[in-house]
């Protein structure tokens, strides 16, 4: 039996075509995902909440094997400084566990989403299903007209 939830429900509705992965319902890591899953970690893709000064948080969704490169997150957005907010303010911030937090779980909760500019190498990527023990894989195109995300070099160190 497959983990049901909104995500899945709002891709169902969309007819979005989509392949779920359930994993055990702790807290992974995308690194650990992928070695999970047995893919590719570049193509695991995980949501980092950052924090501005003006406005709502942003989603930045970037490759397992990257970190959120803060200036270049800054600078797309032209604000002076961005910021990781901890564990416990990004779980406050989103209303979802570390581990769960997806853009698509958030799509009506008003997000900017940047996706790294790296997923276009890739006709579909993984990313949260929206709570822990759910891994979704969709065409990153797909991704891209749900979030509305704005594709941009904001990861580092992949």
């Amino acid at each position: 039996m497959t983990i049901t939830n909104n995500v899945t429900r709002l891709l169902d509705s969309r007819k979005i075509a989509y392949q779920a992965f359930e994993l055990s319902a702790e807290k992974h890591g995308a690194l650990e995902t992928a070695a999970l899953l047995e893919l590719s970690p570049a193509v695991v893709f995980k949501t980092i909440v950052v924090v501005r000064k003006s406005g709502k948080p942003i989603l930045a969704v970037v490759p397992a094997t990257s970190e959120a490169d803060l200036k270049a997150i800054a600078k797309v957005l032209k604000e002076k400084k961005v910021s990781l907010p901890t564990q416990a303010e990004a779980e406050k911030l989103t209303g979802l566990q570390a581990g769960g937090i997806s853009p698509l779980a958030l799509i009506k909760k008003g997000f900017v989403v940047l996706l790294d500019e790296s997923a276009r190498q890739f006709d579909e990527i993984h990313i949260s299903g929206g709570q822990r023990g759910l891994n979704i894989r969709l065409r990153v195109d797909d991704l891209v007209k749900l979030t509305r995300a704005r594709l941009a070099p904001i990861g580092k160190g992949a």
